[in-house]
């Protein structure tokens, strides 16, 4: 994890801090800024991202740097905080303006704070401000002198630090008649007298709008893709979420080396090195049919930036000259979504003889095309030989036997694209073999191994080492043929000499004629050199259904993300609620967490967890713990009743209440956990 790297404090800042982004679902990036500022600064009630250290930051002894939050409050620090919600002056015991004139120059100049870019409506450029004083905190509500919070319900004029922008801004035009009609408000909190302007529109009628974090539904166009099931559902697809765990458990899975003596702790700069292929024993051993050499595959972890590779490694291969690198140095510029990148080439003695490795990304949970399609052996029945008398079965169907033509075009669209890539860097694939093509999830596809044979065909007495690839890439098109025809034979035995008649014969029955002239215009000899562009008119439109596949396949990944969008924030929430309740001690108190406000906190926890029904059974409700914690964090109005475990005392808060005792107490459990207390 990333946190690793931090301190205790940035650790305690980095992972429970609440990142709060638009409270009632407005989308686009600058009114989320807009709102994300506009809480941060203006309500007292609101969830704020610095309340989990908002002691320690200033104006003018923020370090940017060591701070995990750097990166957010960098754009902060030029901002103002809003005209609508002003704070003490450290250096004045009281802050009176003397006339509206003065305000209104002051709100004019300050206006050109906030970048042109964050604010590209025109309903939201005319949003007043006040600059930061120095001293203060960005953190809602307080200040220096520490003076009482305002609440929302106390407060004279509620709807002036609205938790979000006034959806009637983006709705109502702002005259330059309703600019100038100001209305100057007084307020007087713990003996300071404050003005300020509210220039805010007044609502439409007829709009309501949340004032805490609600989960929408299914958007229409992902909830129409599918077949909807008995109720909704506001996590991740099952399917989905085994594959991903699924590719966790691969990433991070090791062996027992005590039981694996021969794979090595290191090569390299690699360790924890774990078999991608069952390794033969030693006197079984056999050359592969690709590479006519011993290999074995190893995913790794490099030590330089902690992140998972694949190891392919070349059993008793010993490189002679360093001049292939410029060939290994072009592939690794080579980055396309359906290659397999390479990042290095390197000899060792680890594995106790001369091996070279190579060194890939890894893909967890990737199976070859081998496996996925041609693993089947009595798929090449119908190109078997019969015996004597034995009829001859019925040729085999789409959807029954063969793969539909739409799953070979999307292989088809993905590895003439990764050719065309290859082919225009002025290289040559030559592994366009089905087991040495990796397919993950579905239909996904990424060419594995490549710039092996550039290594280990090497010819050091060439003086042009790429003269021969214009040949090489001719054979790449002949071997993509060849796994088409597999593909729409599924059979590897459809690709042999004496079967390619009966093959070809089985694609023009099933398939349609652009499939078929893709693939005698691959495997025939051709007048002319030919190229991966050739076969795009063969492709077609169809191309185009490749693409509109895969934007679905997006929306449906970013729907099922947005369920679990709100999921950290809420953990966050209950992982400070469960530093707080039912603590033995503190400050060496052991009933601080029974009084005060950690005694309203508490009851909150009943309230969420341990409410029952009229029967005295437990009353279980995962659509009331979210909404509660959602209007914890927001800090709404919302008057809510707890009960004492004895039931002799009913204490009637707001949200708002309960958020400020939330805060305060998790800050003082900081300062005490960073000796600042």
């Amino acid at each position: 994890m990333e946190g690793a790297t931090l301190s205790d404090a940035g650790l305690t800042n980095s992972y429970f801090s609440s990142s709060f982004i638009g409270v009632n679902g407005f989308g686009s990036p600058a009114e989320s800024k807009y709102s994300m500022m506009q809480r941060m600064t203006t309500s007292s009630s609101s969830p704020s991202l610095l309340n989990d250290g908002a002691k320690n930051f200033s104006h003018s002894a923020h370090d940017p740097v060591n701070s995990p939050t750097s990166s957010l409050f960098s754009d902060f620090g030029a901002l103002s905080i809003s005209q609508r919600r002003k704070a003490p002056n450290p250096a004045a015991s009281e802050f009176i303006p003397k006339g509206a004139p003065r305000m209104a120059t002051m709100t004019q100049s300050t206006a050109q704070a906030f970048p042109s870019p964050l604010f590209p409506h025109p309903g939201l450029s005319s949003s007043t401000a006040a600059a930061l004083a120095p001293g203060m905190s960005l953190s809602a509500g307080s200040s220096p002198l520490h003076s009482p919070k305002i609440t929302p319900h106390t407060s004279p004029a509620p709807r002036r630090r609205s938790h979000t922008p006034n959806p009637a801004n983006y709705m109502v035009p702002t005259t330059a008649s309703d600019q100038g009609t100001h209305i100057i408000q007084k307020e007087t909190v713990g003996g300071t007298t404050y003005f300020y302007t509210d220039n805010t529109p007044a609502p439409m009628a007829g709009m309501v709008f949340p004032t805490y974090h609600i989960y929408p539904p299914t958007a229409p166009h992902v909830a129409y893709m599918q077949p909807k099931a008995n109720a909704p559902s506001f996590f991740m697809a099952d399917e989905l979420r085994q594959e991903l765990i699924n590719r966790h458990l691969i990433t991070m899975a090791q062996i027992d080396h005590s039981e694996n003596p021969d794979v090595p702790s290191e090569v390299d700069s690699y360790h924890s090195l774990f078999p991608l292929e069952p390794l033969p024993p030693p006197n079984r051993m056999q050359k592969t049919s690709n590479f006519s050499y011993i290999t074995s595959c190893y995913k790794a972890v490099n030590s330089k930036d902690d992140l998972p590779y694949c190891l392919r490694r070349i059993h008793g291969f010993r490189l002679v000259n360093t001049k292939c690198m410029m060939l290994v140095d072009m592939w690794k510029k080579i980055q396309h979504s359906n290659s397999v990148t390479l990042r290095e080439v390197f000899t060792t003695k680890a594995f106790g003889d001369h091996s070279l490795v190579f060194s890939y990304d890894f893909h967890a949970g990737a199976e070859t095309m081998f496996s996925r399609h041609f693993n089947d052996p009595a798929a090449d029945s119908y190109f078997t030989k019969r015996k004597w008398g034995q009829h001859e079965p019925p040729p085999p169907r789409q959807h029954a036997g063969l793969l539909p033509e739409s799953l070979i075009w999307a292989y088809i669209v993905q590895l003439s694209s990764a050719l065309r890539t290859i082919h225009t860097a002025g290289l040559a694939c030559r592994v366009m073999d089905p087991s040495k093509i990796l397919i993950t999830g579905k239909t996904r596809l990424r060419v594995n191994c490549v710039g092996v044979f550039d290594v280990l065909t090497f010819d050091n007495s060439q003086t042009n080492h790429l003269a021969l690839m214009p040949q090489y890439q001719q054979a790449d098109l002949v071997s993509l043929g060849k796994v088409v025809l597999a593909l729409a034979c599924n059979s590897l035995a459809g690709i042999q000499r004496e079967n390619l008649q009966k093959a070809m014969e089985l694609v023009s029955i099933n398939y349609s004629s652009d499939l078929k002239n893709l693939i005698l215009y691959l495997l025939t000899e051709q007048s002319r050199l030919r190229s991966v562009n050739d076969i795009m008119p063969m492709i077609g439109a169809r191309f185009y259904t490749q693409l509109d596949a895969s934007q679905m396949r997006n929306d449906v990944i970013e729907e099922d993300l947005a369920k679990e969008v709100q999921n950290g924030r809420l953990f966050r929430l209950l992982a400070k609620l469960g530093t707080i309740n039912e603590r033995p001690e503190f400050q060496k108190d052991p009933t601080w967490s029974e009084t005060g406000d950690r005694y309203l906190l508490k009851l909150f926890r009943d309230h969420l967890f341990h409410q029952v029904t009229e029967a005295g059974t437990p009353w279980i409700d995962l659509s009331h713990i979210v909404s509660c914690l959602n209007k914890l964090d927001a800090g709404v109005p919302e008057k809510i009743s707890l009960v004492s475990r004895d039931e002799k005392s009913v204490l009637v808060v707001t949200y708002s209440d309960l958020k400020r005792c939330f805060d305060s107490t998790f800050q003082e459990l900081q300062a005490a956990a960073s000796g600042s207390l």
